[in-house]
Formats: C-alpha cells, structure tokens, sequence
C-alpha cells in the first residue's frame, strides 16, 4: 500500500490529516498527526482492499471526530447493492454516496467525540464491502495495541489501543495482540491470553508461530470454471531485495501474457510484458492489483522458494493457495514448510493433473487446495489455535445444523448416511418426518449414524414452508443449511459452505445445481448456466445456508407449499443481503422419475448441457468413489 500524508497550514494541523492510498506495493508508509488526534481525517483510496490495509497501519490508532473516505475505483458486489453502517459510538450524522454500477464512492461520518481511525474504518468498510463475521454464541474481544495486524478480520469487537487499561467490573481484554513481547506486560487479571502478533502471524508463548492470512483479501470470489492445461500458467520467483526481498509473477514461456495485465509498481513493465505482478516480502495481505493480475492465471509454478524471509513467504504461498490458482510447489524449505497447515503442503506437493486429464480434475485441484488453505490459515477458522490453551471452547468452527424435511422414508438410509460423513466436525441433523412415521428398526438405524440427531414429527396438514420453520426453530446450530432427502452430497459439502459464508460476507450462501442427475436416463450432466464464486441468485435451495440469527430476522421461511427455497431467497435480497454460489462440487442434484415439488422437464436441464456421466462421476469429492478411486471419465 502506498501513502502521501498531507496537514492544512501550520496553525491547524491538529485539525486536519489526508491521506492518499494506493494499491501500488511500493508507497511509503502512512504516518498519523504527531500531536496524537485529529479532528479530520480524509482518506483517499484507490480502492476498497487499499483502504482495508490502512487497518494495518499505526496510524489506525490516531483518533478522530470527522471522516471523509472516497473510493475511486469503487465496485459493488452486485448491481445497487449498498452496505450498511456499523456501529459508532457517538454518532451525530453521516452521509453515504455509492454510484449503481460502480466508481467514485464518498461516505462523510461525524462523532461526538474522537474514536480511533481503525474503530471508524471497521464500521465505514460495512458500508462499502459485504462484511458479515460468522456467528458464534461465545467470541473473544481482541485488542491491538498500538497496530493491528494485517490478518485481523474486519470486525467490531476487534479494537485498537494506545495502552492496555484497567477495568474494575470486568476483566479488560480477552485477547491483546502486540508487535513484541515487551509490550506485553500486564497484570494476569488485565488481559485472558498476550499473543505476539505481526503481519505474518501470531504466536504464543513456547509455540511454533502461526502464519494467518485475511480470507476477505485472499478467496477465490470471481474464480470462474476456467481449468486445465491449456488456460494462462504463471511462474511465481522470489527475489532478492535490500533490505527486503520480493516476489514477482510471470507468464511462462510456453504460454502468452495475458492481455493489458494491470501494473503493480512504479517500474512495471508496459502492458502485455512481464511481469504482472510484484511486492515486497512483508507479510501484508495482497494488493486489489496484485489480486486482479493474480487471477488471470488459472495455476502457478513455483520452482524455488527461497527462504530468506520463511514467515512471509509462507504468507504470500497461502495467500495465493485461497485465492483458486493452481499452485504448484515441489520443494518447500522446512524453515517455511514448518509454517503452513499439514493438508495444505500435501496438496502443493502433489502433481498437477496431466496433460490429457479432465478439466474437472483441475477444478477439484484448485477446490482442495483453496479449502485446505482457508481453513489452515484464514484468521476466522486458525486463529482460535492460538489461544486454545486459555480458551478452548473458542477453538471449534460454528456449528451447523442440517434441516432435512421429508415425506420418504425410504430415502432417508442414503442422505443420513452422506450427512453422517461430512468432514465439518460442528454438525447435527434435524429431520423432520412431514406426515409420515418411521419403523422401529429404521429409526434406531438413523440414530445410530454417529452424529447428533433430531427425528420429530409435524401434521401432514402443515405446509412445506411451516414445517421447514417447525425444523429450524429446533436446530441449535448457529449456521443452518437445508438439505433435500434426493440429492447427493459429498463429504466436503458443509465445510464448502462454511467457507464460503466466511470469505464472501453474504447472507446467504450454497450452490448451483451444476451436476444434474437425471435418473430416468441413467446420465448425469453439467450445466454451465451461472458462474461459481459470484454474487448473485439463484443458488440450489438444497445447499443454502444462513447464520440462524439473519434467517429469523428477515421472516423465515414463508407458510407456502411451494417455492419455499425461491421465497426465502427474496426475502434475503429484500432486506439488503447478499446471496453467494460457491463452487458446485460435492453437491449432485437429482431428478428421479418419483416426481418433484418444482418440475421443468427433462428438457431444462439438457438446455445448455456440457459435459455427460454415464450414471454418476465416480469420485470422493461427490462421495460417489472411496478416495484413491476417482472416475470422472465424462461421455
């Protein structure tokens, strides 16, 4: 990130701080008004991930009473979608301009009295970005002192602090963040756990650090489904520096450039040559620009890592493994091998798929290795390890509750089963029995399928959206998702979806029904009809998960008998929600001859058809092959 601090004239710059950020990785840094407030403070940004790193910088610390942030390269998420503004304390007005499709966006905020820059942006960012931190029925507060650290997720009980204070009612800080050990000293009554944090990670004491990464920088939103051998490679190259070394990507040889790549520093090349993307080896997050070069790239190879800076350039691997490239990686230092998550390493240490392979085997290359990323070292899911020891409790992901409405007990054996062997280690089932009963023998089947379970029964006079508000109102976990009794679901399918929810910020979050089983003629087809990792309806309404909190508040789900799905989705959009579709694999949707509430014909889902599977794709992602045994020879 770049910075050009100005001040008014010498008798008022106590009153007045500008800034200037640019998603350019070689600016200086910002530095906030020596007299330690400012009355103003105007932020000008490039765009919002450059105002997101402002978060990071000590002057994030510096409190004010007035801010102007303008966003010139402003993008919504979907066409007249605008955020909301977090809490302020001491709020007398602010005013917020977002243009339709995009642009110069301006939000003005006045207080009552000065906040610290980084509580005021924390709230602004809710205006311009979708932020929606995961529900938990137990968190910590964290407190920064004096700058946070560039993987601390936007988030309102995440704070900065000049110096740690003492509280007599309560014990002040649950989790106090700090550049070095130094800092630190406190009472053991002041602060629950003191972690040593920077901007490659954290660590406590006596434990091998942490390398974190802020997933709502690094995901793969806009990956899009183009995979495979023939789509643009780059090569990732470390590079020396003095006194700190770089990185820079690059087309290889054997492919073109890809067209007009976006420049990254004052000495990038014109556009169409190499490379496309460089930085420094500072741990920071990814820049909007490097970000926007880096996806043009549908895998990267990286020959040599050097290990001269292990924390960061483990960092910067992580970073690139979430947003979906392909990264290749065969030989990891252990200086920086020792920092990434165990699954993780054994995905860039695989080979890539042939070059005669399907398509579909990059696609599921590139899904493993974002997942695996995500979850080793997104701060919303890796963090809590480390402070497990002080908060155990805090360490597990949100918990899920899978909403399964039926009238057929005979589909129950399979779709229980599927959710019985889900990987997400936070999840019961809660099924309601819509006008049927259950045989003795299948009911103690069911409830032996190891994870917790609710059978319940509602009258066959309730409609299919009353039973579906019966089924939620028993669930506990703080995410539900809906599952329909005729689909197919593979053992990744709840984590997909968690993740999803965490990095995209929507409302609303599932996926696409992609892979169509159309049982009566024994073939399965992929319809490209939407793109994966997009904003946007519609999303398959056997996939959809909400936190329980935004399901209740936006109605629930309306007493209808049909189009119940479509009816909570308009609701969300009504209420100023974002729906997210994730990638579509794990997740088979069904035809049967049985019969469906919505029925379009076979036609409908031969319209615009790709790829076909004589009966189903053979493969553990959709937990229709043992692992070790994929098939995914399509027609």
């Amino acid at each position: 990130m770049g910075g050009v601090v100005r001040g008014g004239s010498p008798d008022h710059r106590r009153w007045w701080w500008r800034v200037r950020l640019t998603d350019r990785p070689d600016g200086r840094p910002v530095s906030g008004p020596t007299t330690g407030a400012a009355r103003r403070a105007l932020v000008d940004a490039d765009s919002v991930a450059a105002l997101r790193r402002l978060l990071a910088e000590p002057a994030a610390a510096t409190p004010t009473r007035q801010l102007v942030v303008r966003v010139r390269r402003w993008r919504p998420p979907t066409a007249g979608w605008s955020g909301r503004l977090g809490p302020v304390p001491g709020l007398r007005r602010h005013r917020v301009r977002l243009p339709r499709g995009g642009g110069n966006a301006r939000l003005s905020v006045d207080l009552a009295e000065p906040v610290p820059l980084h509580d005021l942006l924390t709230a602004a960012l809710a205006v311009l970005a979708p932020v929606r931190p995961l529900p938990r029925p137990a968190s910590a507060d964290v407190a920064a002192v004096g700058v946070a650290p560039g993987w601390l997720p936007v988030d309102a009980n995440h704070s900065v602090t000049g110096a740690l204070t003492t509280n007599p009612e309560i014990r002040g800080y649950d989790v106090v963040l700090a550049p070095d050990a130094a800092t630190l000293a406190a009472p053991s009554d002041l602060v629950g756990v003191a972690v040593t944090a920077g901007g490659t990670g954290a660590r406590v004491a006596n434990r091998q650090p942490l390398v974190l990464i802020d997933s709502a920088v690094a995901n793969p939103v806009g990956r899009g489904r183009r995979y495979g051998p023939t789509e643009p490679t780059g090569v990732l190259e470390f590079l020396p520096g003095d006194p700190v070394p770089g990185w820079q990507v690059r087309p290889a040889e054997s492919v073109p450039a890809p067209a007009d790549p976006a420049p990254v520093g004052a000495d990038s090349p014109a556009a169409g040559a190499v490379p496309v993307a460089r930085g420094g080896l500072a741990g920071a997050p990814l820049s909007g620009d490097q970000l926007a070069a880096i996806r043009r790239f549908t895998h990267l190879i990286c020959p040599d890592v050097p290990a001269v800076a292990p924390a960061a350039e483990a960092t910067l691997l992580a970073q690139l493994a979430a947003t979906g490239a392909v990264l290749r990686v065969p030989q990891l230092p252990p200086a920086v091998a020792d920092r990434l998550a165990e699954p993780l390493l054994a995905v860039l240490h695989s080979d890539l798929p042939g070059v005669g392979a399907d398509p579909l085997e990059w696609e599921i290359r590139s899904v493993r290795q974002r997942s695996a990323a995500l979850r080793g070292h997104a701060a919303a899911f890796a963090a809590g390890d480390v402070t497990a020891d002080t908060f155990p409790a805090l360490a597990a992901p949100p918990s899920v509750s899978a909403v399964l409405v039926t009238r057929r007990p005979e589909y129950l054996p399979d779709v229980v089963r599927q959710l019985a062997g889900q990987t997400y280690p936070e999840l019961e089932i809660v099924l309601c029995l819509h006008g049927i009963e259950l045989t003795a023998d299948l009911r103690a089947r069911l409830g032996e399928c190891g994870r917790p379970i609710q059978i319940f029964s509602a009258p066959a006079g309730f409609s299919f959206g009353e039973v579906m508000g019966a089924a939620t109102a028993r669930a506990r976990g703080s995410l539900v998702t809906k599952v329909d009794d005729d689909d197919v679901y593979g053992p990744e399918h709840i984590w997909d979806l968690v993740l999803a929810r965490e990095y995209s910020g929507a409302m609303l979050v599932g996926k696409a029904a992609e892979f169509v089983v159309l049982q009566m003629l024994g073939v399965t087809v992929r319809r490209a009809a939407v793109p994966p990792e997009a904003y946007g309806a519609p999303v398959a309404g056997g996939t959809m998960l909400m936190a329980r909190g935004d399901l209740e508040a936006v109605g629930g789900w309306r007493p209808v008998p049909r189009s119940v799905d479509r009816g909570l989705m308009d609701r969300v959009l009504r209420a100023g929600g974002l729906i997210y579709r994730t990638h579509p694999l794990g997740y088979l949707y069904e035809r049967r001859a049985a019969g469906h509430t919505w029925d379009a014909g076979l036609d409908y889902f031969l319209r615009r058809g790709g790829q076909q599977w004589d009966g189903v794709p053979r493969h553990p992602e959709f937990g229709t092959s043992p692992v070790g045994l994929p098939e995914v020879t399509a027609r």
